[in-house]
């Protein structure tokens, strides 16, 4: 085969992968005008794969931190060699960190206690471009109103508080938000997500719903089909992310759908006609859940009745992300992506949902719905 005809071939093959991607991706692949050193901390857990992957992608050059525990397999392997990865903990062993090396920025994907950010931005600050962090919506102090990026944030009553619960939760990421900015002054990026979704989630907060579908028949569906809910795909926040790196662009920024983009109706008929399993929807009102103490979020997932406290809920607003540029893949692919790895997993671990009303449970209710009304 003459060099030329190796060369048309490779030029075909890679330009069929680039046309795998979405849009937006191909465009920031095109764009990138040269390589950078990213350090990830983490990297092997939902987020971080995604990530790596996406900057592979790009040309760049990858060193990932972590402990070796969760999927030490992820990027074993020969073809992974252009991987540089180092092992320590964040919290007790950052000698693999230390030194005169250098990073255009970091990524840090595992920050859930501000002493750990403090010491690993503490660490890295001098030899870094750009520290960008990963936090949540969960660090605005109320949900009954549509937040921004300037809405007020959650206080801890007790700032030196070091177990990370539902109620600790928020206050402990806005306190790390606060460690990177002090130690990387001016270098610091913010992304706030919401529900975080797709391939490889291991919560099951939102492949509940694909994977209900799947069994078929009756559904329980919480409240209406019109209530809105937010999520984001993985692989747009990993593409976001990167995108924030490559533009070097600080400051904070929210990361989920844009508030009414999704409803609570179009994920279940999206999880549907993924499963392509017979199956009908039963739409049960908020009052009736809550006096069966069938619980939003946990039983019923990615959706919270939009009233009182959470009257906010779904409305988080992310028209800077947007601006900066934040793209979406259309929901039919996120549930049908995140159908296919359910159901690739091993039977006994799809036998044990982490989320989600159990089956026997949901008969109940739908019983005493159906007694109700009747």
């Amino acid at each position: 085969m003459t060099t030329r005809r190796r060369d048309f071939l490779a030029a075909g093959a890679a330009a069929a992968g680039l046309l795998a991607l979405p849009a937006y991706a191909r465009a920031a692949i095109k764009a990138k005008t040269q390589p950078l050193s990213l350090l990830v901390l983490g990297g092997t857990g939902f987020l971080g794969p995604h990530f790596v992957e996406a900057a592979r992608r790009r040309g760049h050059k990858l060193t990932l931190f972590n402990r070796g525990k969760t999927a030490p397999e992820k990027f074993a392997g020969e073809e992974f060699s252009d991987i540089e990865q180092l092992h320590g903990d964040r919290k007790t062993d950052m000698k693999a960190l230390e030194g005169e090396r250098r990073w255009d920025a970091v990524l840090d994907t595992s920050a859930y206690l501000p002493a750990d950010v403090t010491r690993s931005a503490g660490l890295l600050a001098p030899r870094i471009g750009q520290y960008l962090l990963v936090s949540t919506i969960s660090v605005y102090a109320r949900n009954d109103l549509p937040a921004d990026e300037n809405s007020p944030l959650a206080q801890l009553a007790d700032p030196n508080v070091s177990e990370v619960t539902g109620e600790t939760y928020g206050g402990l990421k806005a306190l790390c938000e606060a460690a990177a900015e002090r130690e990387a002054p001016g270098r610091t990026t913010i992304v706030r997500p919401g529900l975080i979704v797709g391939p490889g989630d291991r919560t099951d907060r939102f492949t509940y719903w694909p994977a209900r579908a799947d069994r078929g028949g009756e559904i329980l569906a919480p409240g209406s089909a019109e209530d809105p809910t937010q999520f984001i795909d993985v692989r747009d926040l990993a593409e976001f992310l990167l995108t924030m790196i490559e533009r070097r662009r600080f400051g904070i920024y929210n990361a989920d759908a844009a508030p009414g983009a999704l409803t609570m109706g179009a994920v279940l008929d999206e999880s549907r006609r993924a499963a392509g399993a017979k199956s009908s929807l039963t739409w049960v009102p908020a009052d009736f859940l809550e006096a069966q103490k069938v619980s939003p979020w946990q039983d019923m997932p990615a959706w919270i009745p939009a009233r009182g406290e959470y009257a906010g809920f779904g409305r988080t607003s992310v028209a800077k992300a947007q601006a900066a540029g934040l793209r979406h893949r259309p929901l039919r692919d996120t549930v049908r992506d995140t159908l296919a790895y359910w159901r690739q997993l091993p039977a006994e671990r799809r036998a044990q949902p982490k989320a989600g009303i159990a089956p026997e449970r949901e008969a109940e209710v739908l019983k005493a719905w159906h007694a109700r009304t009747t």
